[in-house]
């Protein structure tokens, strides 16, 4: 009897490599929100499926908008 181990679903391709995207604006919050937690912890590279070029120009953008409120650093609890 042979077990599988582990899971592995396929390999998500970086929404910004699609888009071809050069430049990742931090006044689109709209954008920002779906790699933002409730807890408001940044997603992962993993999780998220970027590639470390966008995912280092989102995780500053996300920063940037922190910074001047336009998200928020984490839900109050």
């Amino acid at each position: 009897m042979k077990r599988e181990r582990g899971r592995r679903g396929r390999k998500r391709v970086c929404s910004f490599c699609v888009d071809k995207a050069v430049a990742i604006d931090y006044k689109e919050t709209s954008k920002l929100r779906k790699y933002v937690t409730e807890r408001g912890k940044i997603l992962p590279r993993r999780i998220s499926g970027n590639c470390a070029h966008h995912q280092r120009m989102l995780t500053s953008a996300i920063k940037r908008s922190r910074n001047i409120a336009l998200l928020p650093f984490s839900t109050e609890a």
